[in-house]
């Protein structure tokens, strides 16, 4: 498999809210949201380990939606790797402010597995290792929420 050369960079999402996306309250969906979370997640997950990984989703470790957003609205995704074991990757996704707001509509963990054709996980082709440098915000808080949620969901 090729090596990756962009684990420590983002990944940047924009959809725009139509009223197929929303709710009977004219806001996004839950389901919609949970699938433009996963797009994002793959993406970055998969530039993340390299042109020829084969990634299944393992787990949503969590995803939370913070702010209501309304049809018509652009809205936008950064992801990144925040942990990489032997043959997985967790990457966190920050949905940046709507507006003039300060914190994020939405953010979320997702959990991908390298495998190969039978199903069964394979070792990317980077070593294992936790991201070395200091992770900024919001993306060091993010890698500390993972942490505690890979604790507990073994």
């Amino acid at each position: 498999m090729a090596a990756s050369d962009s684990q420590h960079s983002e990944t940047l999402t924009h959809r725009l809210v139509l009223p197929r996306d929303a709710n009977h309250h004219g806001t996004l969906y839950a389901g919609t949201l949970l699938s433009l979370a996963l797009e994002a997640g793959y993406s970055s997950a998969y530039r993340a380990a390299g042109l020829d990984a084969n990634l299944v989703l393992k787990r949503v470790l969590d995803l939370r939606c913070y702010v209501p957003v309304p049809i018509g609205r652009v809205v936008q995704i950064r992801g990144r790797q925040i942990h990489r074991g032997a043959a997985q990757i967790v990457v966190a996704l920050w949905g940046t402010p709507l507006g003039n707001q300060k914190d994020p509509w939405m953010d979320g963990l997702m959990q991908f597995v390298h495998v190969a054709p039978d199903g069964s996980p394979e070792p990317l082709a980077d070593d294992p290792a936790d991201i070395p440098e200091a992770l900024a915000q919001p993306w060091a808080r993010l890698h500390e929420r993972a942490r505690k949620l890979l604790h507990v969901r073994r």
